[in-house]
């Protein structure tokens, strides 16, 4: 089929909990527009808006799927995407969109034929975030997400939380399995993009907000609590590899201090074989449960290797010069640096170690 009438047969997925209006104004103009397929999930709303799914489904030919009760826009999600992959699996996607009128059928037109552009991406309707007409909530919400992503897990989009969205076949059959039953999804949806290797391609939208946002039930600091996730575990992870090296050492000094060693012996005989299974302990944490990788250990052991080296050397280095300008300052001067490394660690380990 030619992309020209392909685009029109790409499903339009339309998650909606308690709906007005403006659903059923977005339906109308989608079919004028010309979208053949439109899929439409009510998420609970309960009987007082059956009404809207109803008209929904008879004037304007939508696909209604219901939920018994309310679980969630992930759920939702998921619910259309199983949907879809057994409906209309022979085309390369389909396109997220709100209910309540922020994505017009133009915005949500160019992303189709971005999806079909870019079949191996995950396309978002990004919106601009400057002006007098943007709510303070949104804006602060989408900046303090946008940075956090970045730094924590490498992940660069100028709109964390749009809900436009093109999704190809591919990429909707995995989500399935991703975990997130509400907002969060859409927040695990851009971190399962770094796990699959999924380009993510920007398309610029118009900013459409009604009634100052009012209607939205994101949360951007609930919402985003697995990106928070990210840097507690390695936080965690970084504290417990320095109490299982505290307690080896300890266990080590018992079983080798009464062995005719001399003192200096025993003890850097217990630190190194506390040091050298607590970071083997830090590792295998880190690339499991912190960073979740792939990468083969063959690969990614020596690159943590490589990089507790540098860090203790730099460590050393430049405490070392520090205190001859500080003089008798070592543990005051000690502490940023380390403070300072442990933030580089992370980067590193996140795009270099287990990348």
């Amino acid at each position: 089929m030619e992309t020209s009438k392909l685009k029109w047969e790409i499903p339009i997925i339309i998650p909606s909990y308690e709906p007005d209006e403006k659903l059923i104004g977005l339906l109308k103009q989608l079919k004028e527009a010309g979208f053949k397929n439109i899929v439409v999930v009510d998420d609970g709303s309960g009987a007082e808006y059956m009404h809207f799914f109803e008209e929904a489904e008879r004037i304007y030919g939508c696909s209604v799927l219901h939920h018994a009760v309310n679980q969630g826009k992930g759920r939702a999600l998921k619910t259309a995407f199983n949907y879809c992959l057994g409906h209309f699996g022979g085309l390369p996607g389909a396109v997220t969109a709100d209910s309540d009128g922020q994505h017009s059928p133009e915005c949500i037109l160019l992303c189709a034929e971005a999806l079909l552009a870019h079949p191996g991406s995950l396309i978002l309707g990004c919106r601009c975030f400057e002006g007098e007409d943007v709510p303070a909530r949104s804006e602060f919400g989408n900046k303090c997400t946008r940075v956090v992503m970045k730094y924590l897990t490498g992940i660069t989009v100028s709109d964390t939380q749009t809900g436009l969205r093109g999704i190809s076949s591919l990429f909707m059959k995995q989500l399935l399995k991703v975990k997130g039953e509400r907002f969060e999804f859409e927040t695990n949806m851009l971190l399962e993009t770094k796990t699959k290797k999924i380009p993510i391609v920007e398309v610029p939208i118009r900013t459409i907000y009604l009634e100052e946002n009012k209607t939205s039930h994101f949360n951007p600091v609930r919402d985003s609590v697995k990106i928070y996730l990210i840097f507690g575990k390695f936080l965690f992870s970084s504290l417990s590899s320095s109490v299982v090296d505290l307690a080896l050492f300890t266990l080590f000094c018992f079983l080798l201090r009464d062995r005719r060693w001399g003192s200096i012996t025993y003890v850097m005989a217990a630190t190194a074989f506390a040091r050298i299974l607590s970071a083997l302990y830090n590792y295998l944490l880190n690339l499991k449960v912190v960073f979740q990788s792939e990468s083969p250990v063959k690969s990614s052991l020596p690159r943590y290797v490589l990089l507790a080296v540098v860090q203790m050397s730099l460590s050393a280095v430049i405490v070392g010069y520090l205190c001859t300008v500080f003089k008798g300052a070592e543990v005051l001067v000690k502490i940023p640096v380390d403070v300072l490394l442990f933030f580089l660690s992370f980067l590193i380990q996140r795009e270099f170690v287990y990348r």
